[in-house]
């Protein structure tokens, strides 16, 4: 029998190996040795779903960890085991994480993912036509303290400060927590997490997490949390180190408050946590406390205030969808909110959650609005459950038919300052702690003190303190300030008089503004030269397009080892061949939705087909050896409707086979960075170039808005595609700057400004810049 399932019982095999086999050393497997009569043993550390190749024939990957290797300095201490046909499908079965595997009759091959995965040089290929042999070694299924099998033996790993990274190594680390986004599902399938971490090194690591699976991400819930990542790959990009998920990624996340429990937040039910690891939890508590800025605990509902950006924890009582776009969820903390507070219109039969409760608490919850890319997750939460809610946006509001105005809860689209929506377990301790005061609310008095409090606020005295309310919410800014908020207003007349460089912080009303027609507003930048160019127009791209087509696909580029290939005649009067290149995932071709292609002697009108069934695509040209990008006045990747170009003076485009190392991760999640990195391309970012005269009474100064996303809270790689945008950017400026109006009944912008030096050989000038500022209202 080819795959033998044998136990060890009081540390003996229950049946012996055959006699002619001799264990052989991983640092001896290598090409040119006679391996014959030999047998690897390993413990299985990773394991991959059973799938099968395009001949049909089965095919399971598995990880081997040496044993005897784990205490030694070498960084290379696994193998992939390839395992074919009907031993395949017998060791998918029956194998499971922590048996130890001893392979006996492989054949030893060169592996292609050894630079990608951090594993040996080799793989062992296994299958029963060779004659190989798999014998599996487990314990029975008991906790009988007599039975010991060699898999307790648990393997010993090495973690790297963040200031050793290197690029394209996978490594093990610990971080604490300086910034995260909750998870969110990306333009794929998978979730995707964002963390920044920090260590003792005084280096800053950004992390982009990506998995299928929501719960296989770390369950951060606050900043000053600690993560442990196994598995990490790491990549430089802009001279700066980034962490990427590989294949066999792992987390664990633990309370970074000293003193708390030391206790791994995790959903794999299989981890290695030594004695040694809580010591370095524990130092690396005490540094983030001396020097880590770890905000006090999230706001409550009984301290907001209008024009906010704050964290609730709260227990959800009610959902209910609102459009296609929104969703509602009715919260509570057990405070009362000092303001009256807006009530989204729903039907009764639309709204979950219990009834009785709803109407015991309903001077108690608040509405909270969430958008776009939250209302998947908001669908999904379970009624009781407690939740963390980051950066929520209070504004204040009045309807056409109402004299008091009230306060509104927006959790806005998009993910920037940590946007998103945390689930907490019943063990954490901030939800213990509002367990425990939600309790001891008193629902009748909290009713009592409501209903005389909405008469007192809803009561003027007069006409003219009504006039007099209603003037001061005009009066509000329609902007919101992100950070530095100790910085005083400074009148403009003071800034011209000024030296620069200097930040500032001001009270303003936009008279004008340029360019009028908003779409000009949309430019290219490099951010390593720092240049700016205008958006090619699709002419130029068709024209590209119609050049390559001169050069015919050449057939012997087909159908390599990381992508398929398929070439056709078109049937017109020119009869062009187009060639599209289906670039394989770990060796799998993957859903459309999911999949990256490479297309030669398309039209403009072809590949923009091709860009709605498929996740990217990249046009291409034949050479005599291989494939390569189009001239770089052309994108070099399509996905969706957005176009990606790279700045030709930073550029240093590669080969297409570059992109084979993506290929043969797992999960490729063909981000655009990532693809412009490998490919030697040094990407354009859309941006926003306005120029603002802005006045105060005191004085006018021009101040430019140089924004990805942050001030229009739109992302200017989309604004050229996309009517429902182009419209919301005019209704903002709109809002900003009323056409027809008088100067004195314009709104007032707050907003942060800086000053800087612009010198040429003749010439000394200064400008001003707007930053760190956000358009607060809802202008659609």
């Amino acid at each position: 029998m080819p795959v033998q399932l044998l136990k060890i019982i009081k540390g003996k095999s229950e049946t012996p190996l055959p006699s002619h086999l001799q264990k052989e050393d991983l640092k001896r497997l290598q090409e040119g040795f006679d391996h014959t009569n030999k047998y690897f043993q390993g413990i299985v550390i990773l394991s991959y779903p059973l799938t099968k190749l395009r001949d049909g024939t089965d095919f399971f990957k598995v990880v081997l960890q040496d044993l005897d290797n784990v205490h030694r300095s070498s960084r290379i201490n696994s193998i992939n085991i390839l395992i074919y046909g009907k031993m395949a499908e017998d060791c998918a079965k029956i194998i499971r994480h922590g048996d130890t595997f001893v392979v006996a009759g492989f054949k030893l091959a060169k592996s292609p993912t050894a630079r990608q995965d951090g594993r040996h040089a080799c793989h062992l290929e296994v299958s029963e036509e060779a004659g190989s042999a798999i014998y599996i070694y487990t314990k029975p299924r008991t906790n009988a303290a007599s039975e010991t099998a060699s898999v307790s033996v648990a393997p010993k790993y090495a973690y790297t400060p963040l200031n050793h990274l290197k690029d394209g190594t996978i490594v093990n680390l610990y971080g604490v927590v300086k910034f995260f986004k909750p998870p969110y599902v990306s333009k794929g399938t998978d979730y995707c997490s964002v963390v920044t971490l920090v260590d003792p090194s005084n280096v800053k690591l950004t992390c982009t997490l990506f998995s299928g699976n929501l719960d296989s991400l770390p369950k951060i819930y606050k900043v000053g949390d600690i993560v442990r990542f196994h598995r990490i790959k790491i990549r430089e990009y802009n001279g700066q180190m980034q962490g990427i998920t590989s294949v066999g990624f792992a987390s664990l996340t633990f309370d970074g408050t000293v003193g708390a429990p030391v206790v791994p937040r995790t959903s794999s039910k299989v981890y290695t946590f030594m004695d040694e690891e809580q010591k370095t939890i524990e130092e690396l508590r005490v540094w983030a406390a001396s020097n880590l800025s770890i905000s006090g605990p999230a706001a409550k509902l009984s301290g907001v205030q209008p024009m906010l950006f704050f964290d609730l924890t709260c227990q959800l009582v009610g959902k209910a969808k609102v459009d296609g776009s929104s969703f509602l969820l009715k919260v509570w903390d057990g405070t009362k909110c000092p303001y009256p507070t807006w009530k989204v219109p729903v039907e009764a039969r639309d709204l979950e959650g219990e009834k009785v409760l709803l109407h015991q608490l309903r001077n108690l919850t608040v509405d909270i609005l969430v958008y776009d890319n939250h209302v998947q997750l908001a669908k999904s939460l379970k009624i009781g459950s407690f939740l963390r809610i980051y950066s929520i946006h209070t504004k204040q509001a009045s309807a056409d038919n109402e004299e008091v105005s009230h306060i509104e809860f927006h959790l806005h689209g998009g993910t920037c300052y940590g946007r998103g929506i945390g689930v907490l377990p019943e063990s954490n301790p901030d939800v213990k702690e509002l367990k425990a005061f939600l309790e001891s609310v008193d629902l009748a008095d909290s009713q009592m003190e409501s209903m005389s409090s909405v008469e007192l606020d809803g009561t003027f005295n007069s006409v003219t303190d009504l006039e007099s309310h209603l003037q001061r919410c005009q009066q509000l800014s329609v902007t919101v300030l992100t950070d530095h908020q100790d910085l005083n207003n400074t009148e403009l007349k003071t800034i011209l008089n000024s030296t620069a460089p200097q930040q500032y912080r001001i009270r303003a009303k936009l008279r004008t503004y340029k360019p009028q027609k908003l779409y000009q507003s949309i430019k290219l930048h490099c951010s390593k030269c720092n240049s700016l160019q205008e958006v090619p127009d699709g002419e130029n791209f068709d024209l590209i397009l119609q050049g390559s087509t001169v050069t015919a696909p050449n057939p012997e580029l087909h159908n390599t080892s990381w992508y398929d290939s398929a070439m056709w005649t078109t049937q017109d009067q020119k009869q062009r061949k187009i060639a599209i290149h289906f670039v394989k995932c770990d060796e799998m071709l993957q859903q459309p939705e999911d999949t990256l292609l490479m297309i030669e002697g398309g039209t403009l009108k072809e590949v923009w087909k091709l860009t709605k069934r498929f996740k990217c695509v990249i046009p291409v040209r034949s050479t005599k050896d291989d494939l390569e990008l189009l001239d770089l006045s052309a994108p070099f990747l399509l996905q969706g409707n957005i176009k990606y170009y790279g700045c030709k003076q930073c550029s240093t485009p590669k080969s297409i086979k570059s992109l084979s190392s993506i290929a043969a991760e797992q999960r490729s999640s063909w981000e655009p960075t990532e693809i412009a990195q490998v490919l030697g391309i040094e990407p354009l970012q859309y941006v926003f170039i306005m120029k603002f005269t802005l006045v105060d009474g005191t004085g006018a100064l021009n101040a430019y808005l140089f924004d990805y996303e942050k001030f229009f809270q739109i992302p200017a790689s989309e604004i050229l595609t996309n009517n429902f945008l182009q419209q919301k950017m005019e209704m903002t400026m709109n809002t900003l700057c009323p056409p027809g109006r008088k100067l004195d009944d314009l709104p007032w912008l707050e907003c942060f400004i800086k000053s800087y030096n612009v010198r040429d050989a003749t010439k000394h000038r200064v400008y001003y810049q707007i930053f760190d500022t956000t358009v607060a209202e809802d202008v659609v």
